[in-house]
């Protein structure tokens, strides 16, 4: 997946060069977050932050793979902690602005964490949330393998992460990796900084070796670069190898305080107390003090040469990983210390890190002379790593009605797979660029027809040895050409993908569809690396199903109450929860029609396995007014039912709730009460709406006129399968008492009807609230 790469070793003068890059580079990204602290004017004294030591371990890591060994197919995700890194890199290739240096987390400046869609210089991958960065780059290896089989070419490169070992802390981090689908992407790169610390300590035991063999038996290749050159030649020497197992052996708080030693005090501590002192005392006597103290923090992690090496072993059939030892903090005063994770320099160790590396504290932003060896490879490395501009493809044109009627008794879960199947007769050209993920839930989430009629997306080809069998009903054909991705039972892997499939519009110019079918009790777990994909500009549709307390039968711990909440708070996301099949593809429509551009969103759609009457919907006959239906169900709700006097209350439900709220309607009318019914479609939507009105947002607020106008208000009962806030503003609308009736505690097994029942959202709980109001 990757061109010829040219590691040779770099000539004396090119060697040299690359050296004082590496200085630029430490000091230029220790700079930035110096003057965003130390010389900018902050009137509130609130603190600024930054990361000084944790770019500093990045630093030869980084500035060797960008000056000897990227390609510009290539994508890298950067730690978070070492933004700085990237800015300093992206200055020296002309890519950032001076004028940009000095604001480093200021508004409208360098993000605190490098950020694709808010930072002005090119970024790759959104990182900050740890963990979720790191394994960016494993789902955009996914999403260009896909757009390569089925829409266009787009060239070779690896997919590079720069992760913290902290990071492997994260259990998104192991679910990545050890989806057995990852091993077969040879693209991938990792890089470990290896360096041993946390935010608050030296961590005492790193375990290495035990992320070694967790690599390794994942797949992986795994490649450690543990010393420098320095070091390796000092084992050579006679007691050389005692002074390697001394170092390796000993604890890491113990070599940590090392570094903080001066040259008579390393000659008193490094020899240790055992049977090896000796001949290590023999070996450091012979080194000068500053091959001494250079020796200590030689690392391979900081070694250009061994990072070189280590390079070029990559190989390209499998995943690799690359765990290279480094110090936190190298080169700066701070090295070393047990708490300098975000410590600052102080101004005077800022004018000794000027001094120590040839560098001007009233000129900090000064680059290398066009003509000299750095700045001839800065232009070189620019020049190669330039990418060309990708012309964007418009997204085809998603058809707002298919038309379909739907059968006597239907869930919305089930119209979702009849709708992709229609769409792949009457818009196949929109079809073609819908891609569809779940974690092993397809048959139990109504996606067996579409997937039959699809495949199964793989990097190659597999039989399907069960292809005749008469009473397999959902057929697993596996192709690179399929439109069904499969994870393990991984949530935050399903998200991470639809996130970087969601993307491709801009990094290839090739927009995608991709939609992630979870059970909805687990939406919450996928969230927050959802709504980091979404952050970083990866547009797709999530769909939970089942949802709620219609799950019955499976207890309260898969009964869904708080993501309604997901609609009513998500940036960057419109969420339908539809009541009727015909709505479900009314408004599968309308998201789709969101994705792949620049001024798209994301959808969030909240399914049922709860059967309802269809004729319920009464869908008018009429064209006009058919379209007029859907106009108002994609903008958040409609009047199911208006009776012919004023109401004495308006009944309003959501999604499956639908059927208890007309009943209810009915036994009102018995007793002489009328009552509006109106079915919300998006609770967020229509908060939107109310926004809107006060003047609070942008966009349309004609629904709330047309679905609750002023001169029909009366009392409100609001009824949802999910938390009763989300509906209770819905009362501000008009200025009316509202009673908000839903699910605020845990669930129980039983019949769907008990459960209704000991929640409070069956017929008899809506009855009873209405009178209560109108009383």
């Amino acid at each position: 997946m990757s061109p010829s790469r040219d590691l040779s070793a770099p000539t004396g003068a090119d060697s040299d060069a690359l050296h004082s890059i590496t200085d630029a580079v430490l000091w230029l990204s220790t700079a930035i977050v110096h003057h965003a602290n130390r010389v900018r004017p902050n009137p509130t004294g609130m603190k600024v932050g930054g990361h000084q030591a944790s770019s500093a371990s990045m630093v030869a890591i980084m500035t060797s793979l960008w000056f000897e060994h990227l390609q510009p197919g290539d994508r890298v995700s950067v730690k978070p902690h070492a933004s700085p890194v990237l800015h300093a890199i992206n200055y020296l290739l002309g890519e950032l602005d001076e004028s940009y240096l000095t604001t480093l987390r200021e508004f409208g400046g360098l993000q605190s964490y490098p950020s694709r869609s808010k930072d002005p210089d090119p970024v790759d991958y959104s990182t900050g949330s740890v963990g979720i960065g790191a394994t960016a780059p494993i789902w955009g290896a996914f999403a260009r393998r896909y757009v390569d089989a089925t829409l266009t070419a787009t060239g070779t490169g690896r997919q590079y992460s720069l992760v913290g070992d902290a990071e492997l802390d994260e259990g998104a981090v192991w679910e990545a990796i050890l989806d057995p689908s990852v091993q077969h992407l040879g693209e991938v790169v990792w890089i470990v900084d290896m360096n041993r610390q946390s935010l608050d300590r030296v961590v005492p035991n790193i375990a290495a070796g035990r992320l070694e063999s967790m690599f390794s038996a994942a797949g992986w290749q795994v490649l450690t670069i543990r010393f420098g050159l320095l070091l390796e030649d000092l084992f050579t020497r006679p007691g050389g190898r005692a002074l390697r197992r001394r170092i390796v052996d000993m604890p890491n708080p113990e070599y940590q305080r090392l570094l903080r030693c001066t040259a008579q005090e390393l000659r008193g501590r490094l020899p240790g107390t055992d049977r090896d002192a000796a001949e290590i005392t023999s070996l450091i006597t012979a080194l000068d003090d500053s091959t001494l103290t250079a020796a200590i923090r030689n690392l391979g992690g900081h070694d250009l040469n061994t990072l070189r090496h280590a390079y070029s072993q990559i190989d390209d059939a499998r995943p690799t990983v690359i765990i290279a030892y480094t110090i936190k903090g190298y080169g700066l005063p701070t090295e070393g210390h047990p708490q300098n994770h975000s410590s600052l320099l102080t101004d005077t160790q800022y004018r000794e890190l000027a001094t120590a590396l040839g560098k001007d504290t009233a000129r900090p932003w000064a680059t290398f002379d066009h003509d000299s060896a750095p700045g001839r490879l800065c232009a070189a490395t620019a020049a190669r790593l330039r990418r060309d501009a990708v012309p964007s493809d418009v997204p085809p044109t998603v058809p707002t009605d298919l038309g379909r009627t739907p059968p006597a008794v239907s869930t919305t879960q089930a119209a979702l797979g009849r709708a992709l199947l229609d769409l792949t007769r009457q818009a196949p050209e929109v079809a073609q660029r819908v891609v569809t993920v779940s974690p092993d839930v397809s048959s139990s989430t109504n996606l067996a027809g579409w997937l039959n009629k699809v495949g199964v997306w793989s990097t190659d080809e597999r039989h399907n040895w069960f292809d005749d069998d008469r009473e397999t009903i959902m057929h697993w054909r596996e192709k690179p050409t399929g439109q069904h991705m499969e994870l393990g039972i991984a949530e935050t892997n399903l998200v991470g993908l639809i996130g970087e499939l969601g993307a491709t519009w801009s990094r290839w110019g090739q927009p995608l569809f991709p939609i992630g079918v979870l059970y909805d009790p687990f939406v919450e777990r996928a969230l927050e690396p959802w709504s980091y994909g979404i952050y970083a500009g990866g547009q797709s549709i999530l769909v939970g199903t089942p949802s709620g307390v219609t799950l019955a039968a499976e207890g309260g711990a898969h009964q869904s109450i708080k993501t309604p909440s997901i609609g009513l708070e998500q940036p960057g996301c419109v969420s339908f929860e539809p009541a009727f099949a015909v709505e479900v593809e009314w408004v599968l429509m309308d998201c789709l029609s969101r994705l792949g551009r620049p001024d798209g969103s994301s959808s969030y759609l909240r399914l049922s396995t709860r059967p309802v009457q269809q004729d319920l919907a009464a869908v008018p006959t009429d064209a006009a007014a058919r379209e007029r239906r859907r106009r108002q169900v994609v903008a958040g709700g409609y009047v199911l039912r208006r009776c012919s006097d004023q109401p004495a209350v308006t009944l309003v439900a959501v999604g499956a709730m639908i059927t208890e709220t007309l009943t209810a309607a009915d036994r009102l009318a018995h007793i002489g009460l009328a009552a509006d019914v109106v079915c919300v479609t998006s609770p967020g939507l229509l908060f939107e709406a109310v926004q809107a009105r006060h003047g609070l947002a942008d966009g349309p607020s004609w629904i709330l006129e047309q679905i609750l106008p002023p001169d029909r208000a009366a009392p409100m009962v609001a009824v949802l399968d999910g938390h009763p806030h989300t509906l209770t503003f819905l009362g501000t609308v008009n200025r009316v008492p509202i009673k908000s009736l839903g699910v605020s505690r845990f669930g129980q097994v039983g019949s769907l009807d008990a459960v209704y029942k000991y929640h409070g959202i069956d017929t008899d709980s809506i009855v009873r609230a209405a009178l209560d109001l109108i009383a």
